[in-house]
């Protein structure tokens, strides 16, 4: 078991935010020490690390919640029409991720543009220019 800060730095989190994760109810740690410390499983680390590498995909914390209980059913359910169920909710969910990787693509061609468009004016003004530019 891992404290808040060991399992934080780990998946490159603040304090803050792990504190959030466990209000909000999207990764709770396993147990605490007789001192009230948060202690976190190996299993805890790794549930970070997915709510972290979700983020950028923008789900809702409604969102979140649903897919991170959708996977964890997964994991002990038995009766085969409940697994079917689950399993056509995440892939749902994979659809919806793919959807918005398609659309951060989308995002950064265009950024990637605008940088080369301003490193195209760069050389362009030339070094005097530059550093004209650089007073004002």
């Amino acid at each position: 078991m891992h404290q808040i800060g060991e399992a934080a730095g780990r998946v490159g989190l603040s304090l803050r935010t792990v504190r959030y994760y466990e209000e909000v109810g999207l990764v709770v740690p396993s147990g605490r020490t007789d001192g009230g410390f948060r202690l976190y499983t190996e299993d805890d680390i790794d549930r970070l690390a997915l709510v972290k590498q979700l983020k950028p995909l923008e789900f809702g914390l409604d969102e979140l919640r649903q897919l991170l209980e959708v996977r964890d059913r997964l994991v002990d359910e038995d009766d085969p029409d409940v697994r079917r169920d689950l399993v056509d909710r995440l892939d749902a969910y994979a659809d919806t991720a793919a959807e918005r990787c398609a659309q951060l693509r989308e995002q950064l061609a265009r950024v990637e543009a605008v940088a080369a468009t301003l490193r195209r004016e760069t050389r362009l003004a030339g070094p005097r220019d530059r550093a004209e530019a650089s007073r004002s």
